[in-house]
């Protein structure tokens, strides 16, 4: 059986923006490649990305937060990092693999009160969203090296 590509998406800790995408990217993605998260730490998931991904019928409840494993890293299709602060400090890709960035806001640094940051994590949920359904619908090519999907 033929392996899936990689797509691996990066954050600093691996709680709330990357959680989302590999949510999102598993869901939306998944019958075409294997979808990885992962940060430069592992700060554990953030409960109101839970909570919000919940809302939009995506369980990452069982996900698990982990630093970045130097093999996925090595055999990734595309590598899409989350936020400046790991598109500086992510090791170097190897040549052939794609490299993106999307530089979102950090909604675990929002502030106010319960319902203005969850407002925030909706925000930059539905961002992630929105990039990987464009993703789907541009399809493999968007990378430009992957394998066929047959």
């Amino acid at each position: 059986m033929e392996q899936k590509p990689i797509i691996y998406f990066l954050c600093t800790g691996n709680s709330c923006r990357s959680q989302m995408a590999e949510g999102f990217g598993k869901r939306i993605l998944g019958d075409r490649f294997d979808v990885y998260s992962a940060g430069i730490e592992a700060h554990g998931i953030h409960p109101m990305a839970v909570r919000v991904m919940a809302e939009v019928g995506t369980d990452i409840s069982m996900q698990t937060s982990d630093v970045i494993d130097p093999d996925l890293l090595q055999r990734a299709a595309c590598v899409i990092t989350l936020c400046g602060h790991a598109n500086e400090r992510c090791p170097v890709t190897p040549p052939g693999v794609k490299r993106l960035h999307w530089d979102l806001e950090d909604p675990a640094k929002a502030e106010g009160s319960e319902e203005e940051r969850l407002a925030v994590f909706r925000k930059v949920r539905d961002e992630i969203r929105r990039r990987i359904e464009a993703l789907a619908a541009d399809g493999p090519d968007r990378f430009g090296s992957f394998p066929s999907e047959r």
